[in-house]
């Protein structure tokens, strides 16, 4: 980057769906405005994410920006696109909406400290350059930063390993190997559905069983897009009014409210719709009463069962007593997985039964014996939420670091700014709906606020602004109050922090969509609440 370019109005950490989109409207609002990513190409999560099986859990066009001006000339193949259509389909948008002039990848931040005689942010990257900005806008994504549990002897493992958040570039062949992976969550689902196909053995090593829910996968043709893009408009209006950001809410009735013929009426229509509209299109009470949570368990269970040929592993994959609530984890989707238990090259590790002790030069030790593998996947998740934030060493007033100011977990006002970090809004992050909402949804949703945000501070003549402490105090409470009246902290999951060691257990998600812009939309409407201004 030239010297030119060195103070800005704004600077933008990350090219996925958020980092994208408040580039663009930052840019038609007439600000001076960069976009810096570690990766060497756009999509955030969808270019590090380069497994095999990596594929979204919302379908088309739910998943993608409603600007007119994108989706009336793209069509997808798929109904839930593949990481590779997903990166082609960001080259097509940073094309069509001419962003690169504005974006310099490969380049990542090593730090950024806000100084307060300047109200700018000093931004350092990693190869030593450093650039000025009166904004900063951190938009990492909540699975920035992955997570690898610590187990004894992983350095002297001889074959290959990997996180699938860290997945080679240039792929990865199963071909006639011995594969073990780590963890069965999404990704551990959707490598394990193409590694079985392939390897000459297979072995999952599972803690916890993965409620997975059919994808119910679909081809798509240009002709029947086309036909259907007249409706896209009233599609993507409606995603905002929903609680997840989808094209559907919850069911206006609860589960007991109706009858047993009506109760499985509603279960077999969603469970043949397939995607997550068994999850999040349920009955209005299945993620607040424990009992009506119990039938769409039972239901998920005895579908599952049907599917898998050993009696032996029913207890290990769909077990009679729900492992947590059903949805209180994000449920991963599927498309094969638990028919590949029948191959004879598959097979599974129940940890509980049978923990890992240490990882030897030639596989797995278990307290069973040893597992050979010459490929480890470590398919274990995310420091969801703040890990990416903290990795980028933000310093604040009196050189606070972020990680400093959430050492007893996040706080966060309208779950995008942080009282101490003056002139910082970050997106898609912690006590926002990220995790629980459709990305492009909450990327524009977010975006637009900002923009907004920063059209008031222009137009009044601010240059520094900060959430009030009461509010940031105010906002984390209730997002606290809110969790509490759900099953959410009844399961332990990355939804709490439970997945990291040491990090404290909290709801990181703000859950519904909806609500969040409404507030957001309140907070503008009344100059902007809960924000301190400076001349």
């Amino acid at each position: 980057m030239s010297d030119k370019n060195a103070e800005l109005d704004a600077l933008i950490i990350g090219a996925g769906f958020s980092g994208i989109y408040l580039l663009h409207r930052l840019r038609q609002a007439g600000f001076r405005v960069k976009l810096i990513d570690a990766a060497e190409q756009p999509g955030g999560i969808w270019y590090w994410n380069c497994y095999p099986g990596a594929r979204v859990d919302s379908h088309v066009p739910i998943y993608e920006f409603s600007l007119p001006e994108l989706w009336q000339g793209w069509t997808w193949s798929e109904r839930f696109p593949s990481g590779a259509e997903l990166r082609a389909y960001f080259q097509y948008v940073c094309d069509k909406l001419d962003l690169w002039p504005d974006m310099t990848m490969g380049t990542r931040v090593s730090g950024a400290r806000f100084d307060a005689e300047s109200n700018q942010w000093h931004v350092e990257t990693a190869n030593g350059e450093e650039l000025r900005t009166r904004f900063l806008f951190p938009c990492a994504g909540f699975a920035a930063k992955s997570y690898t549990p610590d187990i004894a002897g992983k350095e002297t493992f001889e074959g290959e390993q990997h996180h699938t958040a860290h997945w080679p570039q240039g792929g990865l062949s199963f071909a006639g190997k011995r594969v073990a992976i780590i963890g069965t969550g999404a990704s551990g689902v959707q490598v394990a559905q193409e590694a079985a196909r392939e390897a000459a053995q297979l072995t999952l090593f599972q803690r916890t069983p993965i409620l997975a829910l059919p994808m119910q996968q679909q081809c798509l043709t240009t002709e029947q897009q086309v036909q259907e893009k007249p409706g896209y408009p009233a599609i993507f209006d409606a995603r905002r009014h929903t609680s997840g950001g989808f094209d559907a809410n919850r069911l206006d009735a609860n589960t007991l409210d109706v009858d047993a013929a009506e109760r499985e009426a509603s279960y077999e229509r969603l469970w043949r719709a397939g995607g997550l509209r068994f999850w999040f299109n349920n009955f209005a009470d299945l993620l607040t009463d424990e009992r009506a949570n119990r039938f769409a368990y039972d239901f998920w269970r005895d579908k599952v069962r049907a599917r898998i040929t050993d009696p032996s592993l029913h207890e290990v994959l769909a077990p009679t007593e729900p492992p947590h609530p059903f949805g209180t984890k994000r449920p991963s989707l599927e498309q094969n997985y638990y028919e590949i238990f029948a191959q004879d090259n598959v097979s599974l590790v129940d940890l509980k039964q049978d923990p890992i002790t240490r990882i030897a030069p030639e596989g797995i030790q278990t307290a069973a014996g040893l597992v050979a593998c010459d490929i480890i996947v470590f398919a274990t998740g995310f420091d969801a939420g703040s890990g990416g934030l903290i990795d980028m060493d933000i310093r604040g007033l009196q050189g606070l670091s972020l990680g400093e100011a959430w050492t007893d977990g996040v706080r966060a006002y309208l779950g995008n700014s942080v009282c101490g970090f003056p002139n910082m809004i970050f997106h898609y992050g912690p006590l926002s709906p990220s995790g629980f909402s459709n990305g492009p949804t909450s990327a524009e949703q977010q975006g637009d606020w900002t923009t907004g945000f920063l059209v008031y501070l222009r137009e009044n003549g601010f240059s520094r602004f900060e959430p009030d402490a009461e509010a940031e105090r105010e906002w984390t409470g209730m997002v606290e109050q809110i969790g509490a009246m759900t099953l959410f902290p009844k399961a332990k999951s990355w939804y709490m922090g439970d997945n990291v060691p040491g990090k404290k257990r909290q709801l990181i998600n703000f859950p519904s969509v909806a609500a969040y812009s409404q507030i957001c939309d309140e907070v503008a409407a009344n100059g902007y609440r809960g924000f301190v201004f400076t001349p």
